[in-house]
């Protein structure tokens, strides 16, 4: 992937920056793997906002993608690789062998017409799923379940991957992209290789309206609202917070304030703590 740049025709061109797409083959999605997305928008089932500085934004329509890799040992060919709207990784098109298509994300060098496959014995290469415990030492994965048969849930972002330096008894420990070490169960699948658009961290927004069609509201510094709206409001000109530590708009403290569960079921499998 590579980054497009402006001239500064106008203020809002002057530090944009956005992909060049260069790696998407097809700009439509498959119509079976397509199901409506309702957009709520930070509004519970009650209508009343439980999620501050979310609204607006394009519609989209949600790609389902198959984060189980649970077609075992039946082999697929990359028909395409297509963009998605609902997150910053790239997503690639299989045709199964057996007629199924499924998306999965697109990693790092995984071109179309590639043959990738999951299973116990699928060979150490970049798109094929594997148990952790059968990946060697030192190989880059992503897509990780944290809970076997529940499908990958971490290490999804674009341009992340996460390390496997060490195996013992049941577990295997990874390296995550936060700089967190823990242990998770050998019998978790991971796909092989880094996801794919790794300079999506590198764009930049370069106007208000950009976030908006993204779905992001702006958010009010606590500091210029009233006291009636905020702890921190209220005061003649430019005050500052006036409290002995910032604290959100409901009064508990903010701003570096660790907000993990002390007893948390998970707390046990971690070695080191991302710093």
């Amino acid at each position: 992937m590579a980054i497009r740049l402006y001239r500064a025709y106008t203020p809002g061109t002057r530090n944009r920056t956005v992909s060049t797409f260069t790696e998407i083959t097809k700009s439509s999605p498959e119509k079976s793997l397509v199901v409506k997305k309702h957009n709520r928008k930070g509004h519970n089932n009650q209508g009343r906002i439980t999620c501050r500085h979310k609204g607006g934004g394009h519609k989209k329509q949600y790609r389902v993608v198959d984060f189980k890799r649970d077609k075992v040992n039946i082999k697929a060919k990359v028909a395409s690789i297509e963009y998605d709207p609902n997150r910053n990784a790239r997503v690639a098109l299989l045709h199964y062998f057996d007629g199924q298509k499924k998306y999965i994300l697109h990693p790092r060098s995984l071109f179309v017409g590639s043959i990738v496959i999951s299973g116990l014995t699928a060979p150490i290469e970049v798109g094929n799923a594997l148990p952790l415990d059968s990946i060697p030492l030192g190989t880059a994965v992503h897509n990780i379940e944290i809970t076997p048969g529940k499908g990958g849930q971490i290490v999804r972002s674009a341009g992340t991957y996460a390390q496997i330096v060490a195996k013992e008894g049941k577990f295997v420990t990874l390296k995550l992209p936060s700089g967190e070490v823990r242990v998770i169960r050998k019998k978790c699948y991971a796909s092989i290789g880094q996801v794919g658009n790794i300079d999506a961290s590198n764009i930049t927004i370069g106007k208000a309206g950009r976030n908006r069609w993204l779905g992001k509201k702006p958010s009010v510094r606590g500091v210029v609202m009233n006291p009636v709206d905020h702890p921190h409001g209220g005061g003649e000109g430019k005050s500052p917070i006036g409290k002995s530590h910032p604290v959100t708009p409901w009064g508990k403290p903010a701003l570096g304030v660790k907000t993990r569960k002390a007893k948390k079921y998970s707390n046990h499998y971690i070695l080191r703590r991302r710093k």
